[in-house]
């Protein structure tokens, strides 16, 4: 061989190293060194080179272009007599059969090879091999090469960092992040300084590790970091998104998991890389789920489970089977051979030893206890239980869902109770360590099902006081501590929220635009926002309040509180007393949901004046009686009695001020309320405040100011919100009159509209500013947006919260010149000492419920709290 052809040779090979260094830098000069080798006829260096080309687009996840070059190199390489090359491009085509979809074909190619390569390359060599057994899902072998890898001496350091990768992804998928996270430390110190995609692939890894452990919070920052990683790294970001979809998916995030399942599907699938798009499309099965379309899972799952088979995944296709199976469940459309097929995937998953077996064996109990079959439901459940014990926290609410279930076909309510209970004290533990209110209040939906199995338990046992207790359990966890406040300025925060008004303002300057509009620019800023929410480090939070009965007998008074509940469709009600506690059962709640929803659309009529006010008014007094015959005639409360209602679900949208002929109070749990009654003003300072075009707004705080002379009185252009902010937290009473708007599809960026934009939801949770006693005097400012475990977000929750002893708001929209007397008399009232409740009673009667207009106004607000 001459110089020439060395040289070739040599920048050949080296082209290899380089590319899966930097795949950016490399890839160039490989696809030069292909044309250069052509040109001068030199087989060899073109075989090296076609390898290191072919490297490159399997880097950018094309890996139909990566195998028609490795076949290419394979043919040259068996003509010109090269063994060692050979063996070289065998090694590198295995891998991408691999994750073609391939593994025959990729297992073909390793046996031959391995008889034709160098010593120096058998544990690359035996390093993809363990990566096929571990994608197939034969752990056990993978795990067995893996180790035995890393204990031998001389170990390239760059294998050796592969390897370790490979083994944390392993017992991550085995359900041991802690472990994991141990090997993925190894494999960052072998990594470090060698190969910089190899970086961002264990960052990937530690993410999903780390989000395995239960740190779910920590572990979409990592997803963030390892992002950045791969970018820098010129890596798509398939991969990534498939995994990032499946840390969203914990944390309840699922239209945002849904979005990155999609995104991930889109790009493996447009690359033509298989193994993980077939990863990524059982996601978005899984995620179809749980957003309820059950046709579309139970399709998108089937065909996915096919593809798994294809590509020889037993597990992966035990995954799929079982989002099929309980789609159809759910569907009540199972097939005869559901219960044998489920039990068959929850074996499978089993023998991987994947914590997946603990859902698959969940699920497999509840196809059998539907089939009539309850031996075998109580043997899947009694396996789920068993295998869920030392899990992740997440995982082991399967198990503890799993003994309900098993308790409740045994008719055993005490085994019930002890699984609801010790799985909702994991969950509250878990809640307690996210730090975005947003999150605390997502994750309670992972109870739904034991708050449910326990209160049914409790019911049917027949203590009044024990369901009450229950209740309080599963009900508002998210805000029933008081929140601490913030522990300082916050620089990004102040920039992101002064960029969103700018935002705003520049949307309200353009042609045509409208108070609801929303701008591509505020929607960004509105994710970044909320995504730094999620990241931001958990303050220990106070302890949720647990109710004494007696000492909320003492705050109440002589008043009487109604906890509601929905079990089984049908609204129950617990009722306290000054000498008993009562659970009374009141009928379906499609019914009361009917009347809400004839009332609302009425009320709604009435304050924007069309149609004919006559029939409206009719509609709306008649909606009234029902509800109240409904949820409060058979409870045979004694007329004179104050009450303190505290609801549920659909129930928040009731105006409980209209439905009962004495004062009323509402509250998101009935611990909080007590609380609230024993909740003393720090400060005397009022606060009065204008929101711009609201021409009732100016006028009603000009009639406060007349009540309220010392107070500080802030009205456009000077209430801003940072202003307003700032002045709310030293206030004892606040007064906002001003536009207010909900937003069903991202509650926490409901607004309250001041001089220079929005205050957000968002903004006062983090601000932490919470008077003793706060009147929103804006539409729809009571109109909380409710989620999964009895949770709502809103205005209200999240002052409540953050320790306002008293609210008024509203639930609908309400005329601006209207309520300027009702709020003139509820202030007099409040001056007097009354609560906020008795003077919104007080102020109520002032107005003539014969003028539409004002019955609006009379119906429209609610009281939440003692204060």
């Amino acid at each position: 061989m001459n110089e020439r052809d060395a040289e070739i040779l040599i920048r050949a090979t080296n082209a290899y190293v380089t590319v899966v260094a930097d795949p950016a830098a490399g890839g160039p000069e490989a696809i030069a060194l292909v044309a250069e080798a052509r040109r001068t006829r030199q087989p060899e260096a073109l075989v090296a080179a076609l390898r290191a080309e072919a490297w490159y687009h399997r880097t950018r996840l094309d890996g139909a272009r990566a195998k028609r070059l490795l076949d290419e190199a394979v043919r040259i390489a068996r003509r010109e007599r090269l063994p060692e090359r050979l063996g070289e491009v065998l090694v590198t085509r295995g891998v991408v059969s691999h994750e073609l979809g391939r593994p025959g074909a990729a297992e073909r190619d390793f046996t031959a090879a391995a008889g034709l390569i160098a010593p120096g390359m058998a544990a690359e060599l035996a390093a993809q091999q363990g990566a096929l057994y571990l994608n197939q899902g034969r752990l056990e072998e993978a795990a067995r090469l893996y180790r035995r890898l890393l204990a031998s001496s001389g170990l390239p350091r760059d294998v050796r960092a592969k390897v370790a990768n490979n083994l944390g992804v392993l017992e991550t998928q085995r359900g041991r992040p802690q472990v994991a996270l141990g090997w993925l430390d190894q494999a960052a110190e072998a990594a470090h300084g060698v190969v910089p995609t190899y970086a961002a692939a264990i960052a990937e890894s530690r993410a999903a590790a780390t989000v395995q452990a239960g740190r779910l919070t920590e572990g979409l920052a990592l997803f963030g970091e390892a992002a950045g990683l791969w970018q820098a790294a010129g890596l798509p970001l398939g991969e990534l998104h498939v995994e990032h979809s499946e840390a969203l998916v914990e944390l309840r995030l699922l239209p945002e998991a849904q979005e990155q399942s999609r995104e991930a599907v889109r790009l493996l699938d447009m690359h033509g890389m298989p193994l993980m798009a077939a990863e990524a499309q059982l996601r978005a099965a899984q995620l179809t789920l749980l957003r309820g379309d059950l046709p579309a899972a139970a399709t998108l799952a089937a065909e996915v489970a096919a593809r798994f088979r294809r590509q020889r995944r037993a597990s992966w296709a035990a995954r799929a089977d079982l989002v099929a199976i309980e789609a159809r469940l759910r569907s009540t459309a199972s097939l005869a051979t559901d219960p044998a097929a489920a039990r068959r995937a929850a074996a499978v998953l089993r023998r991987a030893r994947m914590p997946a077996a603990v859902h698959a064996s969940l699920v497999a109990g509840r196809v059998a206890a539907a089939a009539d079959k309850p031996a075998a439901a109580a043997a899947a459940w009694a396996d789920a239980l068993a295998l869920s014990r030392g899990a992740p926290v997440l995982v082991r609410l399967r198990g503890r869902v799993a003994g309900a279930l098993a308790g409740r076909l045994a008719g055993d309510d005490d085994a019930v109770l002890r699984h609801s209970r010790a799985g909702l004290a994991d969950l509250a533990r878990h809640r307690a360590s996210l730090a975005s209110y947003e999150l605390r209040v997502l994750a309670s939906g992972q109870g739904v099902e034991l708050g449910r199995l326990g209160l049914a338990a409790l019911v049917r046992g027949g203590s009044p006081a024990r369901v009450l207790d229950w209740m309080e359990r599963t009900r508002a966890a998210a805000v029933a501590a008081v929140e601490p406040g913030p522990a300082g300025p916050d620089t990004e925060l102040d920039a992101e929220l002064a960029a969103m008004r700018a935002a705003y303002a520049e949307l309200r300057t353009a042609p045509g635009s409208g108070r609801s509009d929303v701008s591509p620019r505020q929607t960004e800023l509105e994710a970044r926002i909320r995504q730094s929410s999620w990241l931001r480090a958990a303050a220990a939070p106070a302890a949720a309040p647990r109710l004494s009965l007696a000492s909320l007998r003492g705050q109440l008074g002589d008043r009487v509180l109604v906890e509601y509940d929905v079990l089984d469709g049908e609204v129950i009600a617990a009722v306290v007393e000054p000498a008993r506690t009562r659970l009374v059962r009141l009928g379906p709640i499609a019914g009361v949901t009917f009347e809400i929803s004839t009332l609302l659309f009425a009320l709604r009529r009435l304050a924007r004046g069309t149609g004919r006010a006559a029939a409206a008014l009719a509609t709306a007094r008649a909606g009234l009686d029902h509800l109240t015959a409904l949820l409060l005639a058979p409870l045979e409360l004694p007329s004179h009695s104050e009450l303190v209602v505290v609801p549920v679900g659909e129930l928040q949208r009731v105006p409980w001020s209209a439905v009962h002929p004495q004062p009323v109070s509402v509250a998101p749990a009935a611990a909080m309320w007590e609380r609230s009654a024993r909740a003393r003003p720090l400060g005397q300072d009022v606060v009065l405040v204008a929101g711009p075009d609201v021409p009732g707004g100016s006028a009603e705080i000009a009639a406060l100011s007349a009540l309220h002379p010392a107070a500080t009185v802030l009205r456009p252009p000077a209430s801003t919100a940072g202003a307003v902010v700032s002045a709310l937290s030293t206030a004892s009473l606040a007064h906002l009159a001003c536009h207010g708007r909900v937003r069903p599809d991202n509650p926490i960026f409901s607004s309250l509209l001041l001089a220079d934009g929005p205050l957000t939801v968002h903004e006062l949770e983090a601000r932490g500013p919470a008077p003793y006693r706060i009147v929103l005097a804006a539409c729809e400012s009571g109109t909380e947006v409710g989620y999964e475990g009895n949770e709502t977000l809103g205005f209200v929750s999240s002052l409540l919260a953050r320790g306002s002893a008293g609210l008024v708001a509203s639930a609908v929209v309400v005329p601006d010149w209207d309520v300027v007397p009702l709020m003139r008399s509820l202030h007099s009232s409040v001056l007097r000492g009354a609560t906020l409740a008795t003077a919104l009673f007080e102020a109520r009667s002032t107005l003539d419920g014969a003028d539409p207009r004002a019955f609006v106004s009379w119906c429209a607000f609610n009281a939440f709290g003692a204060a």
